[in-house]
């Protein structure tokens, strides 16, 4: 863990941030400063008092050089020549020829686009104060048969720590007593609990979600796996350098354009005022104005949609990335585990194993037994009273229900697997979930198992994100590499990075870095450094940890990955507006450079000019507020309803689902309740499945035409809708013939599991298509 000195502040902000502009008080007091010697000046040329007048506007003038000057010096010092030059030269120009009311107009557009580009750029610290609020600042260590209470700079290697519940893990090193269940999300960004024997490493950072434990510390504080992360989110930080913003990259060429103009003005005349007034109607609001007013058009939409962006160079980054680097859990993932089975043993009701063991595990605070309470309550049922429960750490949960002893985690280990679990186990293991026992009364009963589901709207966002223009999808997880190969399969993306670290993943976003614009979105503290080190980090900032906000360029306040593709859309038309509002109003500013070079355009005559100019650009970056008109417009409000109704009934109908391949392992077992289970699979196919289909079919398919542009988005839905029919009647048939032959002959079990497994995975298919391509269009109220 880190030390409790205090950390030592950054010199200055890291990439994207314009340490040296004036925002907050010190803009506005800028703004004030030329505008008011501007209105002054107005006044005294009204009352006939000329020599005020240009008093007023002169000192107008020189207040808005003194920053200016700063502003050029230190961009000369960063090897750049920024949009400010001309408007220093103009300043000093129309001081020199005695134009100061055309000084006092460029004075006050100078500081008001100053102003608002402040506005745009202002960002939040970035110092990862949360990693240093969240480390502990003492520790207990063991000494002899006391324990103490001791500063973290205390701790040597060898030192034997004492964890309590809730507490995090100060420094690296070994458990020295049974068993510690630990919560490592914070480093490996898994939502699963883990358990570590004696012997085995731990590392800082992570929780104690189990019983008190005894460690021996391996490491000192300042040298701890957690301390690294926090000095790697800073190192990464600082070792990238500011991007070049929209307006200075237009610079480079408008500069020289203009200085040539100029000088050819005065090389044809001799008139310094010629060369003045080209400067003065050079002078560049268009980028000083339309394009901050553009990017702070989307920063205000995209803050509409819940996405907050630090500052206007993150939108622009984002409007021109080509590479998208992803954690997998909280970010693909929903970061949570649900129940996606709940299997039972022969002659046992599921729903009633399911309410016994919420009943029991709502007194626990395990990430898993609240995804079983959650998933109870989702079913309706009604949890039991239980007394007597104690847990016990990495083992389980135990209580009496209902008159029954209920345990709800591993089974014993003298206890041996019961037959009926077997194609579960194996079903565990294939689709690398967590499974927890069920046992009552000592006695295997059912299994539940879970794991981290992909969020629903994933597929449908990084096909989205492909479109508006990222070329290149990488994960990196510090997961196992069979799910991530599973994820990185259904989610077509290019390369998958299983088993990172926090390292590792700041390395790999340091080598896509190396080409185009990369964003990076995580959001667990573990991805904090990798967030720092790309170009544009995105956190997942609805439940993700503060200090991954911290580090990050862009925030989503919604825990919805489809916000980034909102943001990208959102980003690339602001670009596209600054951009054509700044071309535009460049165009007009070197045709009025043309005017004023043959001297038809006086100074002050130009200074209005480029007003108007301004105003124009102006109006046309507003644009950027309404969004791209192209857009998919939004789904009708009872097309949403619908939407919601039918997703509700997945949720209801997925578990039965399930058990058609429990019903098709009784099949091929032959097991006596094989018919009986069968004639009940029937009944719900007919009586529940298939009128939803037909729901679906006659009221959500039309409804959908219109928004996805015609039947044709929903064709292929309607042939699964006749796959389902024809496998239900042909099961329905061998259902008629075991109740005319009393029971099923061998004939009909190899049709059968074809009938049934063929069924399974059809609707496991069809479901997941109708929620990535429909369901997700709707906003989930429950988000």
């Amino acid at each position: 863990m880190v030390s409790t000195r205090p950390a030592r502040e950054p010199a200055k902000p890291t990439r994207g941030g314009r340490w040296d502009r004036l925002g907050g008080v010190r803009g506005a007091a800028l703004l004030t400063g030329t505008f008011v010697p501007l209105v002054v000046g107005g006044a005294a040329w009204l009352a006939g008092l000329a020599t005020v007048a240009d008093a007023a506007w002169a000192a107008g003038t020189v207040i808005a050089m003194i920053p200016a000057v700063w502003w050029v010096i230190s961009a000369l010092r960063r090897g750049r020549v920024g949009v400010d030059l001309i408007a220093v030269l103009s300043l000093a120009g129309t001081l020199w020829v005695h134009e100061y009311l055309a000084g006092a107009l460029i004075a006050v557009m100078l500081s008001g686009g100053h102003a608002l580009d402040a506005a745009a750029e202002r960002r939040a610290a970035r110092d990862l104060r949360a990693l240093l609020e969240r480390a502990p600042r003492t520790a207990r260590r063991r000494c002899g048969e006391t324990v103490q209470l001791v500063d973290l700079d205390e701790i040597a290697v060898g030192d034997i720590l004492v964890i309590a519940t809730g507490e995090v893990v100060p420094t690296d090193g070994r458990i020295t007593s049974a068993v510690a269940v630990l919560d490592e999300s914070a480093l490996t960004g898994e939502p699963l609990q883990v358990e570590r024997r004696a012997g085995e490493p731990v590392r800082s950072g992570v929780i104690d979600v189990g019983a008190m434990f005894e460690m021996r510390a391996t490491a000192t504080a300042d040298e701890s796996t957690y301390a690294g992360i926090v000095r790697m989110a800073r190192e990464a930080g600082a070792a990238t350098a500011p991007t070049v913003r929209l307006a200075d990259r237009y610079a480079a060429w408008f500069l020289p354009l203009t200085l040539a103009v100029a000088a050819i003005a005065y090389w044809i005349s001799g008139s310094l005022v010629r060369a003045v007034a080209v400067l003065v109607v050079a002078t560049p609001c268009p980028l000083l104005l339309a394009a901050p007013v553009a990017i702070v058009s989307g920063l205000s939409r995209a803050s509409r949609m819940g996405v907050v962006m630090r500052d206007g160079g993150a939108l622009e980054n984002l409007g021109r990335a080509t590479t998208l680097v992803m954690d997998k859990t909280g970010t693909v993932t929903a970061g949570r585990p649900v129940v996606t089975e709940v299997a039972a043993a022969p002659g046992a009701d599921p729903a009633r194993l399911l309410r016994l063991a919420a009943s029991i595990d709502q007194f626990s605070p395990h990430v898993l037994a609240q995804a079983i309470v959650t998933e109870a309550l989702a079913r309706g049922l009604e949890l039991d009273v239980a007394t007597a429960v104690s847990e016990q750490a990495g083992s389980g949960v135990t209580g009496e229900v209902g008159g029954h002893r209920v345990r709800v985690g591993k089974l014993p280990e003298d206890a041996a697997t019961p037959e009926w679990a077997r194609p579960v186990l194996n079903r565990a293991r294939l689709d690398s979930a967590a499974v927890a026992w069920i046992t009552v009364d000592d006695k295997p009963l059912g299994a539940v198992l879970l794991r981290d589901p992909l969020r629903r709207d994933a597929p449908r966002t990084l096909r989205r994100l492909r479109e508006a223009g990222f070329d290149r999808l990488v994960m990196l997880t510090g997961d196992r590499p069979e799910p991530a190969r599973e994820v990185a399969t259904v989610l077509g993306l290019d390369e998958v990075c299983a088993e990172q670290s926090p390292g590792d993943k700041v390395a790999a976003v340091r080598r896509e870095s190396a080409g185009p614009v990369t964003v990076m979105v995580g959001d667990g503290i573990n991805d904090a450094p990798a967030l720092a080190a790309a170009t544009v980090g995105v956190a997942m900032g609805a439940r993700g940890s503060t200090a991954s906000s911290e580090a990050a360029d862009i925030v989503l306040t919604t825990d919805r990955l489809d916000r980034l593709a909102d943001a990208m859309d959102i980003a690339r038309w602001s670009r596209r507006i600054a951009v054509q509002s700044a071309t535009v109003g460049m165009a007009l500013s070197l045709l009025a450079m043309v005017v004023a070079a043959a001297g038809r355009l006086p100074p002050a005559a130009g200074a209005l000019l480029q007003e108007a100019i301004d105003v124009a650009v102006i109006l046309n970056a507003l644009r950027a507020l309404r969004g791209n008109p192209a857009a998919r417009p939004g789904l009708p409000p009872d097309t949403e309803d619908l939407l919601r109704r039918f997703a509700a009934e997945h949720e209801t109908l997925r578990d039965t689902i399930a058990s058609l391949r429990t019903v098709a392992d009784r099949v091929a077992d032959r097991s006596e309740d094989a018919p009986a289970a069968l004639e009940a699979l029937y009944r719900f196919l007919v009586e529940d499945l298939l009128p939803h289909e037909r729901a679906e079919e006659t009221q959500l398919y039309p409804a959908l035409a219109g928004p996805l542009g015609g039947s044709e988005a929903t064709a292929t839905m309607s042939r699964a809708h006749g796959e389902i029919q024809r496998l239900t009647t042909r099961i329905g048939t061998h259902l008629e013939l075991v109740h005319a032959r009393g029971g099923l002959d061998p004939d009909q079990i190899d049709d059968l599991l074809a009938c049934l497994y063929g069924l399974h995975a059809v609707l496991r298919l069809h479901f997941v298509q109708e929620e990535e391509n429909y369901f997700a269009l709707a906003t989930d109220e429950r988000r």
